[in-house]
């Protein structure tokens, strides 16, 4: 994790990726002490060094106080072409080892024009979603695999059986809603 951003402008910092070739996703998130200003957000830049040496930047994607953070994929973009950017005339240092992430605080009406480079992006499901999904079908492989038939279970008047139709059932009705409303659960 690194919270101590290099500022090269009023509005732009950056962060060093030392060995990005071996980095295949970036998450970027807001410590939650400091929030962007009213009606600002932060458009996320990936850079690293072409063969010659050169900064590639590209545009990953955004964060915001209302999504305070983001997984982006960087690992086939090592390769791609560069967009257009506002670290342009900064000549920030580049070594071929070193990758950056830059950080530029812009209007929010802005980054929503903005056109990310096509593959930067994870999943378009969130993390809670996919969390659960994974969720339940941990606990119901985990559940299934104490399942006994009825001729071998053994009387044990301290133990509550649960039959494996009552655990499917819930399972399936839960993954239902889920995907119907991923937050059904707060209401």
């Amino acid at each position: 994790v690194q919270a101590a951003p290099q500022q090269v402008a009023e509005d732009k910092f950056v962060f060093d990726l030392p060995d990005y070739e071996n980095i295949n996703h970036v998450v970027v998130f807001m410590l939650g002490t400091i929030p962007f200003p009213d009606g600002m957000g932060g458009s996320v830049y990936f850079c690293y060094p072409d063969q010659s040496g050169m900064a590639v930047w590209q545009l990953l994607g955004f964060v915001t106080n209302e999504k305070p953070s983001a997984i982006f994929k960087i690992s086939g973009l090592k390769s791609g072409k560069g967009s257009q950017h506002p670290f342009g005339a900064m000549n920030l240092p580049q070594t071929p080892t070193v990758a950056q992430i830059g950080i530029s605080v812009e209007l929010l009406e802005n980054l929503a024009q903005q056109t990310p480079v096509a593959n930067a992006a994870v999943s378009s499901v969130d993390s809670f979603t996919e969390f659960t999904q994974k969720m339940l079908d941990n606990f119901y492989n985990f559940a299934s695999s104490f399942a006994v038939t009825q001729a071998q279970m053994t009387p044990n008047p301290s133990e509550a059986f649960i039959p494996a139709n009552v655990v499917l059932k819930w399972y399936e009705n839960f993954q239902r809603r889920l995907t119907q409303n991923p937050l059904f659960w707060k209401t």
